[in-house]
């Protein structure tokens, strides 16, 4: 087991507050090398977040460094090689610490400013050096270092940051530096959590963008960048000494005025804002160290109008570099644009783990990755950051096996804001990172929790057989959050099954068959109680009598087999009463689009998500959004960046180019079944499964369609034309899975 340094340092006790601000403080450490070593690897944590300098080189492996975590629970270490950084003589190990979740006055809303762990930043370090000779040398972190405040004169993860130039201390971490006026550092509180070792994918810059347009307004200069992203602006300014810019993001503009409502709970003027204070020396750069924002605005205050053109403010959009996995592409360019949509706020809210928002939460929502993480597996390579969030969720799982609504967490989310239907990402995750990528060590990590949440569940089953605790059919259309049409205990008790009939499968594959006869039995247990009372058999009517009932009855099989055929119709003329509309909530629009392609109504699934009038995804198109909103109201009310709408894309690449990875859970294995809808010319889409890339397109042609798969060697499964369609050569509609080109025929 890795020895992690445990000796916390500190710049001193003070914190900042919302409206009081304490400097982000500067360690600095000069030691002298008489010959270089072989080896020189340093182990560093910050708290909360921290960036590493050696020698005057910025070296820090990943934006938001470290992993961002929950410090009672997990402490988590960067390793570093310094070997190509050392030098004979003098060098110098330098670190600037920030508040991230350390201290996080921002996060009021989720006790995070009440929780235990809060207090000033502080880091652990340790430098191990072997030399030739065969001595070894260790440099820790201790009361040697010296600190000073640095020019950050106030940070906040949520919040932003404040950056004064004017005490600014050229080469603080280079050789030759008099740091004779710094203090010494001091112990620091020691953490409780326990050390891990960070293996992630890194936060990262993914581009940069110029603003489309520069225009005055109220007492500032807006700038438009075109996208709605997650990121920070790089400020370049010749301004004076003393000169203070403000940059206030947001989403939206609004009746002429920058809307800053979706990213704030108060009204406050501290909400993702930044500030920086010119030293009037020359042009001038910074970008923030300490925060991000979700934004496609910047106002910017305190320039002169001279000052105020397109070079002053670049976009620098970074997430976790999560890589392509996936695509999709049709001749509807309104499809592509929600293809887009998806893509840019799946990655927009992945800071280390899957967020909500990347402008007024920044929380890791179990429920918003668990709808997700279909689709996301699909296009993208998240499987590492998920093996570690999933750690952080069974450390904050409680004694009895319930789950917090967001992790990490101080301990809000049990009391409200959790429920199956968010505890699901406990199994979800798992479940279908083996389904896509044949993982089974995620699946061996997360058992024992699993069963222990199972557990749980027995404890909250209601006398007549049902759960109804949590959160239900959240953001539904047109509707508050929390105003369902579906019924809690319907949505609860069928999310439960779902995770029990999960679970029964992962217990399977792992052998583990006590285990897995527990999960079948609450399973139909769960499942007799939600026949007997959560369907009216006499109408094959879900309870709720709406889409999501309806939808979600059909989908996880609450409905028997026999009975599904009759159920779809009651759920089409629910469709129907709402003149081919979606109404749902984000448990229903999950299934209800697949359930409609399942039973042959591709084309109607397609008209409900593509047409441009309320409600409908095509309808955020209509109006100029560039990824997707937290719900449906006509007016546009809260967040403009969630993901937890984003199986479309899912949809899209399983439905309309017909991509069924590992349909029966058997392994390497695809079924080829695309949906030839009336409204479009082409589509295509791919994958990259583990045997390899899997990819179809289809167009259509004079003579009908013109269907191409690629599949790699080995990989089993057939292509199923949809009824009414048959391979033009053979006249048989089922082929077994092959690359090549066929030719498509009506019957």
């Amino acid at each position: 087991m890795m020895n992690f340094p445990m000796h916390f340092i500190c710049a001193g006790p003070t914190y900042s507050t919302l409206t009081t601000y304490a400097c982000a403080p500067y360690l600095r450490r000069s030691f002298h090398l008489e010959a270089l070593p072989e080896r020189a690897e340093l182990l560093i944590c910050g708290l909360g977040f921290y960036e590493l300098y050696i020698n005057g080189r910025r070296i820090t492996k990943t934006l938001l460094a470290p992993y961002i975590s929950n410090p009672d629970d997990l402490l988590y270490y960067d390793n570093y090689d310094l070997l190509p950084w050392l030098q004979e003589e003098e060098n110098v190990l330098g670190v600037c610490l920030g508040n991230g979740f350390q201290n996080n006055p921002g996060g009021y809303v989720w006790d995070f400013d009440k929780a235990h762990w809060r207090g000033a930043p502080e880091m652990a370090l340790r430098l191990d050096m072997d030399f030739p000779d065969g001595e070894s040398r260790q440099i820790e972190s201790d009361e040697s270092f010296r600190t000073a405040d640095s020019p950050i004169y106030g940070d906040d993860y949520r919040n932003g940051e404040y950056y004064d130039a004017r005490r600014e201390l050229p080469g603080w971490s280079e050789p030759g530096f008099d740091d004779s006026g710094w203090g010494p550092a001091q112990k620091a509180p020691q953490p409780r959590g326990e050390a891990v070792l960070s293996d992630i994918e890194p936060v990262a810059v993914e581009r940069e963008i110029q603003p489309v347009s520069v225009t005055p307004l109220e007492d500032g200069y807006l700038y438009d960048f075109g996208e709605n992203n997650a990121g920070v602006c790089r400020l370049t300014i010749q301004g004076e000494e003393g000169q203070t810019i403000s940059l206030y993001y947001a989403e939206r503009v609004k009746d002429g005025r920058l809307d800053r409502r979706s990213v704030s709970f108060d009204e406050n003027d501290y909400v993702q804002k930044d500030i920086y204070i010119c030293k009037g020396e020359g042009v001038e750069s910074y970008t923030p160290l300490f925060t991000y924002h979700g934004f496609q605005y910047v106002l910017v205050k305190g320039l002169r109008p001279e000052q105020a053109d397109k070079s002053l403010l670049t976009y620098m959009v970074f997430h976790t570099r999560l890589r392509e996995r996936g695509g999709f592409a049709c001749s509807d360019e309104t499809i592509n644009a929600l293809q887009a949509m998806v893509r840019r706020s799946t990655l927009s809210n992945f800071h280390h783990f899957p967020t909500d928002c990347p402008q007024r939460e920044k929380n890791g929502w179990t429920a918003d990755a668990s709808l997700s993480a279909e689709h996301t597996l699909l296009n993208l390579e998240p499987d590492r950051n998920y093996h570690e969030w999933l750690r952080n969720i069974r450390k904050a799982q409680a004694d009895n096996g319930a789950l917090p609504g967001i992790v990490p967490t101080g301990g809000w989310g049990f009391a409200w804001g959790n429920g199956p239907a968010w505890d699901n990402v406990l199994v979800n995750l798992p479940y279908m990172t083996y389904l896509y990528r044949h993982d089974r060590e995620i699946l061996r990590e997360n058992a024992h929790a699993i069963l222990r949440y199972l557990d749980y569940l027995t404890t909250v089953i209601r006398e007549d057989g049902l759960v109804c605790c949590g959160l239900g059919d959240w953001c539904p259309v047109g509707r508050n959050a929390d105003q369902y049409k579906s019924p809690l205990e319907f949505t609860d008790t069928v999310l439960s099954m779902d995770s029990c009939d999960k679970a029964a499968y992962i217990f399977g594959e792992l052998g583990m068959e006590e285990q897995k006869a527990f999960a079948l039995r609450l399973y139909h247990r769960l499942r007799a109680a939600g026949r007997e009372r959560l369907l009216d058999l006499s109408t094959m009517t879900a309870l709720g009598r709406c889409q999501t009932s309806q939808a979600m009855a059909i989908f996880y099989s609450l409905f028997d087999e026999g009975e599904k055929q009759e159920a779809f119709r009651r759920l089409l003329e629910l469709v129907h009463e709402y003149d081919d509309h979606m109404d749902v909530g984000v448990l229903g629009g999950r299934v209800i689009f697949h359930v409609l392609s399942d039973y042959g109504c591709s084309d109607l699934a397609y008209k409900m998500i593509a047409r441009a009038d309320y409600p409908s995804y095509g309808e955020w198109v209509a109006r100029g959004r560039t990824t997707l909103r937290e719900d449906f109201f006509p007016e546009e009310r809260n967040s403009l960046n969630h993901h937890f709408w984003g199986d479309i894309s899912h949809w899209f690449i399983r439905h309309l180019a017909g991509i069924r990875y590992n349909p029966r859970r058997a392994g390497a294995e695809a079924d080829i079944r695309p949906a030839f809808v009336e409204q479009l010319t082409f589509a295509e889409g791919w994958h990259e499964a583990p045997e390899g890339r899997i990819a179809v397109r289809w167009e259509r042609t004079d003579e009908g369609i013109r269907l191409h798969v690629e599949a790699p060697e080995g990989l089993r499964g057939r292509i199923c034309l949809p009824q009414g369609c048959v391979f033009a050569e053979d006249q048989l509609a089922v082929k077994p899975l092959q690359s090549g080109s066929y030719s498509v025929l009506p019957r």
